[in-house]
């Protein structure tokens, strides 16, 4: 009992030590998530919430602040959170999904420890398991630059949280189950903004004569969903009146020139991305082009998705972990190709390698009459070009390589391309997929792994202590405590 009670204090000592020593701040948070009913759209469903809110609770956060977060499953099926826009530097271990974390069981908790380093902006958290993202479990996540850093603007009034995306009446276990068969699901019911319907989320603000509407449309669909909310100024002589105004809805060459004309501007003072200790990213030498197609079809009878013909199958063990332990058998690096290959739609858990530091050049190129969205975990990169109809090696000419916008995720417009510089500075296996979840859900998505053969910590953390072990890692240990 007594070598017990000093090796504890030894352990809290160790904690409080490193706590009381780092610059950074720590911010705690313990979470709780349960099934509940929600009435989005007018109709019960069976939700996930978070201490018992849909959406989840905001994050508020400062540049390199510590975000320790114990996630307690309550629910009956294993759970993950990622988030979204976080880079996790030099530690895709807490990425989040599957292909790094291993779920936490139902019953039990798991300890995200998130370093926001060198970050600012509005991000947001979500289930990445199954289908739960159709049911809630999400929530907007702040990273506020540090009180000493000058910004372009004076200090806001207020700061709203948005959250907007369409959903489903359906609960996610019927989604996930018509998926599971192989078949599309139908169009969605409708749009949400803050987890509510039309009209069901107004911002209150000061200065001015009456309220307005906030009107959210889908693009570029033969049904065209729209929701509303409401900007109340608290001296408003009147309520919102009339039709909300229509929206582009499929000018293609509208929204291209809208897009593009989206700029940095480079005369205003603050905190910048910083690729490889330059702002200059247009006068880097790309190393790789990289071109990614998406493409949909039939494996097997059943509905799949695909980039550059490979169709996403989860392996039984994360790869990050497998990668750790060096367990062969769940993946193999170079099973996607670097170029689009014409090919039918194949099975496959699809691995790219990619060399750390590199300065790559990626490709986004859309042949379908959807728009697409595309996230890369883990990093930040330039949009530098955008257009309609095929890419080829001339397009570079008119990319933008002065004054480009810093993202994480891109749209890609029928019938187009989009075309990124990325500079590969954070090693770890990083999610690339659709953000249009039944296509992720069903193959449009790979891992790209960021390799350093050095192996150091400067590069990257090893495994963390408290790390989930599941499938061919099950009974393995990670580092002693």
């Amino acid at each position: 009992m007594a070598l017990n009670s000093f090796r504890a204090f030894l352990s809290i000592f160790s904690l409080l030590f490193t706590i009381v020593a780092a610059e950074d701040p720590y911010r705690f948070f313990t979470w709780n998530v349960t099934f509940g009913d929600i009435y989005p759209l007018g109709v019960r469903q069976q939700g996930i919430l978070i201490n018992g809110q849909f959406p989840g609770p905001d994050i508020h956060s400062v540049t390199n602040d510590n975000l320790i977060i114990n996630v307690y499953n309550s629910l009956t099926e294993p759970f993950l959170l990622s988030w979204s826009g976080v880079q996790q530097r030099r530690n895709s271990y807490e990425d989040g999904v599957y292909g790094t974390t291993c779920p936490i069981p139902p019953g039990r908790n798991f300890t995200y420890i998130l370093q926001v380093k060198d970050q600012i902006g509005s991000f947001y958290y979500f289930p990445s398991l199954d289908f739960h993202k159709a049911a809630g479990g999400f929530g907007g996540l702040r990273i506020l630059s540090r009180p000493k850093i000058p910004v372009p603007f004076p200090d806001p009034a207020g700061d709203y949280t948005v959250l907007i995306g369409d959903w489903y009446k359906a609960n996610h276990t019927t989604l996930k189950a018509i998926l599971d068969r192989g078949k599309k699901l139908h169009f969605p019911d409708g749009i949400l903004i803050n987890g509510r319907g039309p009209n069901g989320v107004s911002f209150t603000v000061e200065q001015a004569c009456q309220d307005y509407y906030i009107v959210v449309s889908s693009r570029f669909t033969s049904q065209v969903l729209t929701t509303t909310g409401i900007l109340r100024y608290s001296n408003s002589a009147g309520p919102v009146s009339g039709p909300p105004p229509g929206g582009p809805t499929v000018q293609i060459d509208w929204s291209l020139n809208q897009a593009r004309s989206i700029r940095t501007n480079l005369t205003a003072s603050g905190p910048r991305p910083n690729p490889q200790g330059s702002y200059h990213y247009g006068m880097i030498n790309t190393s790789r082009t990289i071109r990614l197609a998406s493409s949909a079809g039939q494996v097997n009878g059943k509905q799949r998705y695909a980039v550059n013909s490979v169709s996403y199958v989860p392996g039984d063990t994360p790869l990050k972990v497998a990668d750790f332990f060096k367990i062969g058998g769940v993946f193999r690096v170079g099973s996607i190709s670097n170029n689009p290959t014409g090919g039918g739609i194949y099975l496959d858990t699809s691995v790219m390698g990619a060399d750390f530091r590199a300065f790559v050049e990626i490709v986004f190129e859309n042949p379908e009459d959807i728009i697409q969205s595309w996230h890369i975990d883990g990093y930040s990169f330039f949009v530098v070009g955008m257009d309609g109809g095929l890419w080829t090696a001339n397009s570079r000419n008119q990319y933008n390589l002065r004054d480009a916008v810093a993202r994480c995720t891109t749209q890609v417009y029928p019938k187009s391309w989009t075309a990124i510089y990325v500079a590969l500075d954070n090693v770890g296996m990083w999610n690339v997929r659709s953000e249009f979840w039944a296509r992720q859900y069903l193959g449009q998505q790979f891992y790209l792994r960021v390799y350093s053969p050095v192996e150091s910590i400067r590069d990257e953390f090893p495994i963390p202590k408290n790390a989930l072990l599941c499938g061919k890692a099950a009974g393995r240990r990670t580092r002693p405590l």
